[in-house]
């Protein structure tokens, strides 16, 4: 077995060597449970469900760990606009999350930490820092504690970047000694809640959003494991500054980075001033779940995928295809048959999980085994037949598995689709009681483009499917 995988940090492909042989450490940046799953969202957490179930399926034995950001500016910024807690905020934005990845049948990960449950690891890496002159506390009073870059020559490797590139902006308006360093311990602030920060040595407050990472990949993983992934979007700030701040504290840390690509719609960007974002309950209330995820995982990993119009009934089109050619090699009496995954599918999933090339085995599998049925050939349709489900489960696409059916397509997605729906239905509400018309036109526009219509009640806000 020779796995190759393109490494960010070398920006080449790179053969992969586990760090204890027949296992495999893996790190992915989990959501910041702020707002409402989306579509990229959805896009990331599959890239490296696939990446996981391929080495399993090559003989390792794989820990994916993913982590949760459950406290966060962004985070306590958003939770009084749904008139919560912080944290019960982003409990159930949290929630929704769980859902949409089980929808699409994206397995759970072997643990999934929040950041607030590790605050004494994050505790203790920065005072490694500190001890080790690799950071400082703020010359002003505010508690903050913050990364001294210019301590670590190396800061920049990840990205290749120098100079004012390295600027992030974390921490603007505090005290610190460059521009280039970054906040490791946020000191709290007049107008936060109590419950938004911890002790420490330097003052009550809560953590920087780089350290949770490095402080829970190690805590799970070791000082050095296998893979980190993670959106490309990440690369800089966030993942520069893990590598700093755990190379500095003297950690090897991830031998490799991978970063799956983003997504676009329509050509563009999504963003909340152009109105063309995909929320999770979009695609589940347009498509099977099985369908939303082959129009996910068809693009190969590294590239950035463009959401249109036609992509689900592209992806409809394709999945049925498969179906329809199981259901036939099996109503037309093909040979059972146990055969090995075609060497095909499997050279394109080692050369960098080359998913489009796989897609292409798998479908020219299904031409030749509709040709066998057609002339007769029951011996070789059932050995097309075999290969095809092991290709499709392989990939999570099989749409004849008993979880499409028996677990995510009928319980998992209702489960999902309602959750999301529902927190749709909660935004708009507080929208509307804002007299922000605007946005609250905007939740029902984006749910009437997925096929869902609202019914306002005296009882409340009822949601139905194409006015079911």
């Amino acid at each position: 077995m020779t796995v190759r995988l393109y490494d960010t940090r070398s920006q080449a492909l790179r053969e992969f060597d586990p760090v204890v042989p027949g296992r495999v450490g893996i790190y992915v940046c989990g959501p910041t449970v702020q707002s409402s799953p989306h579509i990229g969202h959805l896009r990331s957490a599959l890239s490296y469900d696939v990446l996981r179930r391929w080495l399993a399926h090559r003989g390792l034995a794989v820990t994916l760990i993913r982590n949760v950001t459950d406290i966060d500016d962004k985070i306590l910024d958003a939770a009084p606009r749904s008139g919560s807690e912080w944290w019960a905020h982003a409990y159930r934005v949290e929630l929704e999350f769980a859902a949409a990845y089980r929808a699409i049948g994206v397995q759970e990960p072997t643990y999934e930490p929040r950041a607030t449950g590790h605050i004494g690891g994050m505790l203790d890496l920065i005072a490694r820092l500190v001890d080790a002159g690799h950071a400082y506390p703020a010359t002003d009073d505010s508690g903050d504690v913050y990364f001294d870059t210019a301590s670590w020559p190396d800061y920049g490797s990840l990205t290749r970047q120098s100079g004012d590139a390295l600027v992030s902006g974390d921490g603007e308006g505090r005290a610190r000694r460059s521009p280039r360093d970054f906040a490791l311990w946020k000191g709290h602030k007049s107008g936060e809640p109590e419950s938004a920060a911890w002790p420490s040595p330097w003052g009550r407050g809560r953590p920087g959003w780089h350290i949770e990472c490095s402080a829970m990949a190690e805590r799970y993983l070791g000082t050095e494991f296998d893979i980190h992934g993670g959106g490309l979007d990440l690369r800089f700030p966030h993942h520069e500054n893990e590598l700093a701040q755990s190379t500095a504290a003297g950690s090897p840390f991830a031998r490799l980075w991978v970063h799956n690509g983003l997504v676009t719609v329509g050509g563009q960007k999504m963003s909340k001033s152009l109105g063309n974002s995909v929320f999770a309950a979009d695609l589940l209330g347009a498509a099977r779940p099985v369908v939303v995820r082959y129009a996910l995982a068809a693009a190969h990993y590294r590239s950035d995928l463009d959401h249109h119009a036609g992509a689900l009934v592209e992806a409809e089109e394709a999945v049925s295809r498969i179906e329809r050619f199981l259901v036939r090699a099996e109503d037309e009496g093909a040979t059972p048959a146990v055969v090995p995954i075609p060497h095909a599918f499997a050279a394109a999933m080692d050369d960098d999980l080359g998913v489009p090339q796989a897609l292409a085995v798998l479908h020219e599998t299904i031409r030749r085994g509709n040709q066998a049925l057609d002339a007769g050939e029951l011996d070789l349709a059932g050995e097309a037949a075999a290969a095809v489900r092991l290709m499709a489960g392989v990939l999570g696409v099989d749409p004849l598995d008993p979880a499409w059916s028996a677990g995510v397509r009928e319980d998992g997605s209702a489960e999902a689709l309602n959750a999301l729906v529902e927190r749709l239905i909660a935004e708009r509400q507080t929208a509307r009681e804002s007299r922000d018309w605007a946005a609250a036109d905007r939740v029902r526009d984006e749910l009437a483009a997925a096929g869902i219509v609202l019914t306002d009640t005296g009882g409340g806000t009822r949601w139905s499917i194409d006015g079911r």
